[in-house]
């Protein structure tokens, strides 16, 4: 279920909004013009199925189609501002999109005015499509891809089976949850309010499922290990899927590589019965990668994959993969991604849709020691484009960076993520923005920078972000 595909359908009347108040306007409206008596309250106490039916349980069927259209007729009016947002309704479709997902409304209301009510509850969906009920919204759900549908009533049970989504009952409409489960609903919430913390468990389950599914097909893998805790992971879930016999990782070792890096990796490789390889890459040999443009690393992943290779033919594995997630696919700015598929690797936490949340729960779940560990890209990204990749530089990128964290530590100061940044002669220091301004006003922390070859060091007031160096590129879109 990767993001690009994942759907969620919901209905519209007492699932997403409480429609009653002015439906029940509505139908008094239509008693005052017709002079038939419809007992409104009757009527809303069962909403759900299409508006020719309830009609046809107070009018002869010839006026039917005439209460009908005087009752959408007077509905634009009445009953749109009438309406208010169910319990957890903003923040379900918020939930969806937190990860991906595409919404639909699917309901039995006439198209117009269900876009008529999304529109006045602010509802951030992407297609609305009325006029079905029960097995009918099942074949729209269909069409669309839909792998969930969210719905108060039996005919959205009987809407989502027909489908072959997951069924989910809100019990907040006519129909209770006993009701809800026995015709079939494969989840019951009391309200939507409950859905994004279900949502977030029920894709992360699936999305381990199809993980296992993906590692096991690939027969053996090679896994490019650098320590974080994408790779982490992924060469935790390729134990599981596979075996430790079936299964390697490989740290490359450069100038590029934190020293410190090195030592975790090679014991949390130790922990799970896997060969840890650390072969050297040469990186620095590459024009593309010294000279450092916006493309830098696509020639960095080349050479990694390329020495990889060999390493894996040779230890019989069939694949390689990288730790790649799905939020660095949608990203928009990662050449390494584009080398490395180009020479054949494998991206199986992309594949399964996993997020770099999802990482880290998923991670937590397990036990693994990487699950809340900060973000640690290669020495080289700390380099400002433009300037040449050397081996000077990043020495004394990675003294600067040991430096700063003993003297954080030493005062006292919370961090969690850190980076020197080389800008030419000058060093820009990024820490956790709360800290900011604690650590600005910290003459050793400069000093300290400094000593490790710096002429200039300034701490940046906007704080760490992951990919401050993009920022600087003229045009990154030509390096994607």
């Amino acid at each position: 279920m990767a993001p690009d595909t994942f759907v969620v359908g919901f209905d519209l009347d007492m699932t997403l909004i409480d429609s009653r108040p002015g439906i029940a306007a509505v139908w008094d409206a239509v008693s005052a013009r017709t002079g038939v008596v419809v007992d409104s309250a009757l009527a809303v106490s069962r909403l759900g199925p299409p508006l020719e039916y309830e009609a046809g349980l107070w009018f002869p069927p010839e006026q039917v189609p005439d209460v009908v259209a005087l009752y959408r007729n007077l509905y634009p009016e009445i009953a749109v501002g009438a309406a208010s947002l169910m319990p957890g309704a903003t923040e379900a479709i918020a939930a969806v999109r937190r990860h991906g997902g595409r919404v639909l409304v699917v309901t039995a209301k006439n198209t117009d005015h269900a876009k008529l009510h999304v529109e006045h509850a602010g509802l951030e969906v992407d297609e609305v499509i009325g006029d079905v009920w029960a097995e009918q919204k099942g074949e729209v759900l269909r069409q669309h891809g839909a792998a969930i549908y969210a719905g108060d009533h039996l005919g959205d049970v009987r809407g989502a089976r027909t489908a072959g989504a997951l069924a989910l009952g809100v019990a907040t409409g006519p129909v209770p949850a006993e009701e809800l489960r026995a015709a079939g609903a494969d989840v019951v919430l009391a309200d939507l309010a409950d859905f994004p913390y279900w949502l977030e468990d029920h894709l992360l389950e699936q999305r381990l499922s199809d993980l296992d599914a993906q590692l096991a097909g690939l027969g053996s893998v090679l896994v490019a290990f650098s320590g974080g805790a994408d790779s982490a992971f992924l060469l935790a879930a390729a134990v599981r899927a596979l075996g430790p016999e079936k299964v390697a990782a490989a740290t490359a070792v450069s100038p590029s590589l934190p020293d410190a890096e090195l030592d975790p990796a090679r014991e949390f490789a130790r922990s799970l019965g896997v060969e840890h390889h650390t072969p050297h890459t040469d990186e620095m040999a590459r024009d593309g990668y010294r000279a450092n443009a916006g493309d830098r690393c696509y020639f960095c992943k080349a050479e990694l994959v390329e020495v990889l290779g060999p390493l894996a033919e040779r230890f019989g594995l069939t694949h390689i993969a990288t730790g790649t997630n799905a939020d660095d696919a949608l990203a928009g700015f990662r050449p390494g991604i584009r080398a490395a598929a180009e020479r054949g690797a494998v991206t199986p936490l992309r594949d399964a849709g996993f997020t770099k949340e999802q990482v880290r729960e998923a991670s937590r779940r397990w036990g693994l020691p990487t699950w809340d560990k900060p973000a640690a890209a290669c020495l080289s990204s700390r380099i400002a484009y433009g300037l040449s990749i050397t081996p000077a530089r990043l020495a004394r990128v990675e003294q600067a960076e040991v430096a700063l964290r003993a003297v954080l530590t030493d005062a006292g100061t919370p961090f969690r993520n850190l980076r020197v940044r080389d800008v030419g002669d000058t060093a820009r220091i990024e820490v956790d923005p709360d800290v900011v301004d604690q650590v600005a006003g910290m003459e050793e922390v400069v000093e300290a920078v400094l000593a490790a070859g710096f002429d200039a060091a300034e701490v940046d007031p906007k704080g760490f972000r992951s990919g401050a160096m993009n920022e600087l590129l003229p045009d990154p879109a030509r390096y994607r």
